[in-house]
């Protein structure tokens, strides 16, 4: 065995999982968590596959947090989806506990890790291929949603305090954007101005939270086309992935950032801006999806704030990259130097999209709804 499988098949000697070890390999895709999967051989029932990843103490600083979080929805989850099917598979991923029955083990270097089922058949997308996927995208993320939507907030503990506090991104922007740790705020004066005049619209869903016309409920809060596994063979939403940031929230960022992910043509650092664009041809049934799901606990003002949270989370996204990029490359994984800016000028560009098409956007969404 190679160095890296050796590693692996120790952490995965650290879970309950029945047969040899056979083979290990790393999934790089994903800006956060290291993710390994492993093959293991059961005499005389063939070969499964395991997903063992380690929580990023970095940006989770409570990782047994996390990983309880998961659990609780997923057990959750499960329940509802046997008591509704007669059958718990294919709506989440399930949890594998460690040799001491615990959800999570210490690494033997260090490290909280955790161990989940691999789903076979199944692949993820960064960029939605055509319009059945974008509506098995939306109608999982809105099953999802209303599966957990009896979830009491107060049994989920917030691990990353203000995720989506978009107007605590723009501050900090602001702070970063003053302080210039690594001189390179000169050279961003075009994706700074943008996002100033745009300042505006940072508080639009907080304040509705603080007046009382929104109302938090469990989110999933990444829901990125690539954390839905999709069939290969019927191209039908299988199960949600990826639940660390699940946690108090508003649908209407979940559904932002399924926008943000499903409906440009083109990965969240492509360069050649002229490719990025709002498709209302992947807009449409991605809405047609999630409203299938997700309609009947929605509020009429959530459905009407559906294209602005697309332009939000975009618009957040950018801040977020940006902010990265001027602090120096130190949250999200990067590949090569001024990764994190294309990714921010993509986010940005998507803003614009969405700005010059909200108008049509509602126009759908009140068809479908009446």
């Amino acid at each position: 065995m190679s160095e890296l499988e050796e590693h692996i098949a120790e952490i995965g000697a650290c879970f309950a999982i029945n047969g040899s070890f056979v083979s290990g390999e790393e999934i790089e895709s994903g800006h956060i968590n290291t993710t390994y999967l492993a093959t293991y051989e059961e005499e005389g029932e063939g070969e499964f596959r395991y997903i063992l990843q380690r929580i990023n103490e970095h940006v989770f600083k409570d990782p047994h947090a996390v990983i309880q979080n998961v659990s609780r929805v997923t057990r959750h989850i499960n329940r509802k989806v046997l008591r509704r099917k007669k059958d718990a598979g294919g709506q989440t991923l399930n949890l594998y506990p460690g040799r001491d029955g615990k959800i999570s083990v210490e690494g033997p270097a260090g490290g909280v890790w955790r161990c989940y089922n691999f789903i076979e058949g199944c692949a993820t997308y960064d960029v939605v291929e055509n319009t059945r996927q974008a509506y098995e995208a939306g109608k999982a993320f809105g099953a999802f949603q209303d599966l957990v939507s009896d979830l009491p907030t107060d049994r989920i503990v917030e691990t990353i305090l203000d995720f989506h506090n978009t107007r605590a991104r723009y501050a900090r922007l602001m702070e970063v954007i003053e302080a210039d740790p690594k001189g390179r705020a000169a050279s961003v004066v075009e994706e700074i101005s943008f996002i100033k005049e745009r300042e505006g619209i940072v508080g639009k869903l907080l304040d509705l939270v603080e007046t009382g016309e929104l109302s938090e409920r469990i989110t999933h809060n990444d829901t990125k086309l690539n954390n839905v596994m999709i069939d290969k063979a019927t191209d039908e939403a299988v199960c949600v992935i990826d639940l660390d940031t699940v946690m108090p929230g508003l649908p209407l960022y979940d559904f932002g950032d399924l926008v943000r992910t499903a409906t440009s043509p083109v990965e969240e650092d492509e360069k050649d801006l002229s490719k990025v664009t709002m498709r209302m041809s992947m807009f449409e049934p991605l809405v047609e999806g999630y409203l299938a799901t997700a309609q009947n606990f929605l509020s009429p003002l959530e459905i009407e704030l559906l294209p602005f949270s697309g332009r939000l989370i975009s618009l957040e996204v950018g801040i977020r990259f940006l902010t990265d990029y001027l602090e120096g490359d130190v949250y999200f994984k990067v590949q090569h130097d001024g990764h994190n800016l294309d990714r921010c000028r993509t986010q940005l560009a998507l803003v614009k999209s969405i700005e010059d098409q909200e108008d049509e956007m509602m126009s759908f969404i009140r068809k479908v709804t009446s």
